[in-house]
C-alpha cells in the first residue's frame, strides 16, 4: 500500500504475466499486451477447464469455487427456457435490429426494472440499450467517457474482470480507493468505502496530473457482499456531482439478495438523482437467473448522448435477435397483476431458498475450522481471511496458497486478483450442488490443517519470531457479524457466531496440544 500511486493505478503485476514472454512478431504492440494479459484468475480458469469435476467421468477434477457463477437452478430456468412461447422464430429476429436492442424487448426491460427497482416513476424504453453481457458494457462506457490514459476511480477489492473490460479496448485506467479490514475512522465495518477515502484516492491523482472522469460502484458489492444503504449511496453521487465525475453503477447480483434481513437499494428507486445526465446503471440476467452463458446486459440512462455513443458500439456487442425474444418472454413473467407468477413466486423463492442453505453449509464449515470470514447475505461468494495461514504475510505467498489449492484440485480466487489491499484474503463461490460443496470444503480443509501443521512446525523452531502477531486483530471481533443491522448493535452477534470465535481462538491456541487427555490421566 505504500507503493506510489503512479505505480497503483493500473498495476499490471496483478493481472499480467511478462516473465518469460516472447514477443510476438505477428501482434502490435497492443496485441502483444493482450497475449500476456493474464492472471491467477485466467490460469485457474484454464486448468478448470483442462481437469473439469464430474462425479462420474472425472470424480478427481478440479472443482470450482473461482467464477461466479449460480450453478443452483438448472431445472428452473431449462424447463422455463424450453416452454412453448420460448421457441418463435419471426422474420425480424433475423434480421438486423435496432442497435439499441429490438424495441419490445427494451420496453420490457424498462417494465422489469421499474418494478424490481422500485422506480418512482415509470421507466423509459429510450433509455435502454441492449449489448451481450455487462462487459461489454463497462468496455463501451469506458470507452465513450474517457479518452485514452485518462482514469475511472473504484474501490478495492473488486471484480478484476473490469479491469480486462475497460483497460484492453479503450486503455482506460484504474485509480484504486484501497479499503482494507481495519475499523477506522467513520468506518463501521470491514472495507468500508467512504466518501473520504473516495476524496483522497481523487485529490492523489489530481494532484499527479491523472484525469479521472468517472466513478465505478458494484452494489451488492463483489467479492465483499456488501449492499449500500440509501445514504451511502447518495453520499457516493453527491460526492460524483461535487467533482463532475460519471458514476457507473453494476447491479448485476440486485434480486441476488438471498436473506429477508438485507434490503437492497437500488439507484434507480432512489426519489431523486443528484445528477441523472452522469448516472448510469448496468444489470444483466447472468447472474440472477443462473445463466451465465447467455450474454445478455443491459445499460439505463437517461443521457441520450451517452447512450447514442453506446449504441454505436452494439454493432460490435449486439445480442442475437431469438435471445432477445426469450429473454423478453422471460423478464415478462413477474406477476404484477396476472397469472403467471413465475419469476415471484416459483424462481425467486426458490433460488434464495438455494442460496442460503448453500451460503449456511459453507459458512458453518468455515466457523469449524475457525476461519474468519465477512458475513453477507447478498451474491454467490464469501471474502474469507486466510491470512493466518501466511507465515510472512505477503501477496508471493498468498499466490502459493492459492496455487496449493489449485493442486488439490479446488480453484478459489485469491485477495490479489482484486486488487485486495492485504495479502492472505481469498473469495469462495458457495452456489453450488450440495456434494461438489462438500468435496470441495474437504480438499480445502486439508489444505489448511497441513498448512496450519507446518506454520506450527516452524514456529517451534523458530520460537522467537513473532511475524504473526496482531496479523488478524482488526477483524477478530467483527468478522462473524452480519453487517446488515443498525450500527448501535454492530457489536452483539449470534450463539452460532460466538461459537466459531470461540473455535478460531481454540485452534490458534497450543493449549490443546500442551494439555492433552494423557496428561490430564
Amino acid at each position: 500500500r505504500a507503493r506510489p500511486l503512479a505505480k497503483r493505478k493500473v498495476d499490471m503485476h496483478g493481472f499480467c504475466n511478462p516473465s518469460g514472454f516472447q514477443r510476438s512478431p505477428y501482434l502490435s504492440a497492443r496485441g502483444n499486451f493482450a497475449n500476456i494479459f493474464q492472471g491467477s484468475t485466467e490460469e485457474g480458469y484454464k486448468a478448470y477447464h483442462a481437469d473439469k469435476y464430474d462425479e462420474d467421468k472425472n470424480p478427481n477434477g478440479i472443482i470450482n469455487f473461482g467464477t461466479s457463477e449460480n450453478k443452483l437452478c438448472f431445472d428452473l430456468m431449462s424447463k422455463r427456457l424450453t416452454q412453448a412461447d420460448m421457441n418463435l422464430i419471426d422474420p425480424s429476429l433475423l434480421q438486423y435490429p435496432d442497435w439499441k436492442g429490438h424495441l419490445f424487448l427494451r420496453e420490457e426491460v424498462a417494465r422489469f426494472l421499474t418494478y424490481y427497482c422500485k422506480a418512482p416513476a415509470p421507466l423509459k424504453a429510450e433509455n435502454v440499450i441492449v449489448l451481450n453481457g455487462c462487459g461489454s458494457l463497462f468496455s463501451a462506457l469506458a470507452t465513450v467517457l474517457c479518452d485514452p490514459g485518462e482514469a475511472v476511480l473504484i474501490a478495492t477489492p473488486f471484480y478484476g474482470g473490469i479491469t480486462q473490460s475497460i483497460f484492453l479496448y479503450g486503455n482506460v485506467k484504474l485509480v484504486y480507493v484501497y479499503l482494507d479490514s481495519k475499523i477506522t475512522g467513520t468506518s463501521t465495518r470491514p472495507f468500508q468505502l467512504t466518501v473520504e477515502k473516495l476524496e483522497k484516492a481523487l485529490q492523489d491523482a489530481r494532484a499527479e496530473g491523472v484525469t479521472v472522469r468517472a466513478l465505478i460502484l458494484l452494489n451488492p458489492q463483489n467479492p465483499l457482499g456488501d449492499i449500500y444503504s440509501l445514504s451511502e449511496l447518495r453520499d457516493y453521487l453527491e460526492f460524483a456531482k461535487r467533482h463532475e465525475l460519471h458514476v457507473i453503477v453494476d447491479e448485476i447480483y440486485m434480486l441476488s439478495v438471498f436473506d429477508e434481513s438485507a434490503t437492497f437499494h437500488s439507484v434507480l428507486g432512489m426519489d431523486r438523482l443528484p445528477d441523472p445526465q452522469r448516472t448510469h446503471v448496468m444489470w444483466g440476467i447472468t447472474k440472477d437467473f443462473a445463466v451465465s452463458g447467455i450474454r445478455f446486459g443491459t445499460l439505463y440512462t437517461e443521457n441520450q448522448d451517452v447512450a447514442n455513443a453506446v449504441a454505436s458500439l452494439c454493432y460490435f456487442h449486439g445480442v442475437c435477435g431469438p435471445v432477445q425474444h426469450k429473454v423478453a418472454q422471460l423478464l415478462r413473467d413477474r406477476g404484477e397483476s396476472v397469472p403467471p407468477y413465475w419469476i415471484n413466486q416459483v424462481y425467486l423463492r426458490a433460488n434464495h431458498a438455494r442460496l442460503k442453505a448453500a451460503h449456511t453449509y459453507v459458512t458453518d464449515e468455515l466457523k469449524t475450522l475457525g476461519v474468519p470470514f465477512l458475513n453477507r447475505n447478498a451474491g454467490f461468494f464469501v471474502w474469507i481471511d486466510f491470512r493466518k495461514y501466511l507465515k510472512t504475510g505477503t501477496f508471493e505467498e498468498e499466490l502459493l496458497l492459492w496455487k496449493r489449492f489449485l493442486d488439490n484440485k479446488v480453484l478459489l480466487s485469491c485477495g490479489k486478483a482484486f486488487e485486495c489491499s492485504e495479502p492472505g484474503w481469498f473469495r469462495i463461490i458457495f452456489a453450488d450442488k450440495t456434494h461438489r460443496l462438500q468435496l470441495g470444503m474437504q480438499r480445502i480443509r486439508k489444505v489448511l490443517e497441513e498448512r496450519e501443521q507446518e506454520i506450527l512446525a516452524e514456529e517451534k523452531e523458530q520460537p522467537c519470531q513473532s511475524d504473526q502477531d496482531g496479523k488478524a486483530d482488526s477483524t477478530d471481533e467483527v468478522i462473524f457479524v452480519s453487517r446488515h443491522q443498525d450500527p448501535t448493535c454492530a457489536s452483539s452477534s449470534s450463539l452460532g457466531d460466538l461459537i466459531g470465535l470461540l473455535q478460531q481462538q481454540m485452534r490458534s491456541s497450543d493449549w490443546l496440544q500442551k494439555n492433552t487427555a494423557e496428561q490430564f490421566a
